[in-house]
């Protein structure tokens, strides 16, 4: 008969999966990628190097599943942020004022999940972030060409170029702490749109 947890030792299993997460996460946002390693994360968690492996084979990993739980309460936000009233571009916009607002907090972990390089497992979630951000933005451009109030654009194409233009921006002042690219972007994304905003 094959050995099955008891509900108390997958509780412990839980438990600890998690410490070792939220250490990792702090980490993240201290040190970055670069200063999240197995051991430092063991030792943040108050566990055994070897068991942070029981969970996640090896650093990638368990950045991966960190990034995959941080970007969707990011998507969560600039999704809820965009549902706001208003049209089309200010829907827009209040994607990006959220979520450069929201990076500016904690402008190390931002900078880690952007821009600091990484393992290629963690690069490919950037990509996957970055169209679930695309196709959120796309979404409201679609309405505000369908609706007349932005010109005809090709929405994919668009959001596409203002998540990179907005990631680029943001890299500077993540790194020298400098809040005065919001309002610029804000401007750059109402005249990219070309609605009567701009």
């Amino acid at each position: 008969m094959p050995y099955r947890r008891t509900p108390r030792v997958q509780a412990r299993l839980d438990a600890q999966r998690a410490a070792i997460l939220d250490a990792a996460g702090e980490l993240l946002a201290e040190r970055g990628y670069a200063g999240c390693s197995v051991a430092a994360v063991a030792e943040r968690a108050g566990v055994a190097t070897g068991s942070v492996y029981k969970h996640f084979p090896g650093k990638a990993d368990l950045v991966v599943e960190l990034f995959r739980g941080i970007v969707n309460h990011e998507v969560d936000a600039v999704t809820a942020a965009a549902e706001l009233p208003g049209d089309p571009a200010e829907r827009v916009v209040a994607v990006f004022e959220t979520f450069a607002n929201r990076a500016l907090k904690a402008p190390r972990r931002a900078y880690a999940l952007l821009a600091e390089p990484v393992d290629p497992a963690i690069e490919a979630e950037r990509i996957v972030f970055r169209r679930v951000f695309r196709d959120v933005v796309a979404r409201h451009i679609s309405e505000g060409v369908r609706t007349g109030q932005l010109p005809a654009q090709d929405a994919g194409l668009t959001a596409a170029a203002l998540v990179g233009s907005a990631t680029e921006v943001l890299i500077g002042p993540l790194t020298t702490d400098s809040t005065d690219a919001i309002g610029a972007l804000r401007t750059f994304i109402l005249r990219s749109l070309g609605g009567s905003h701009a």
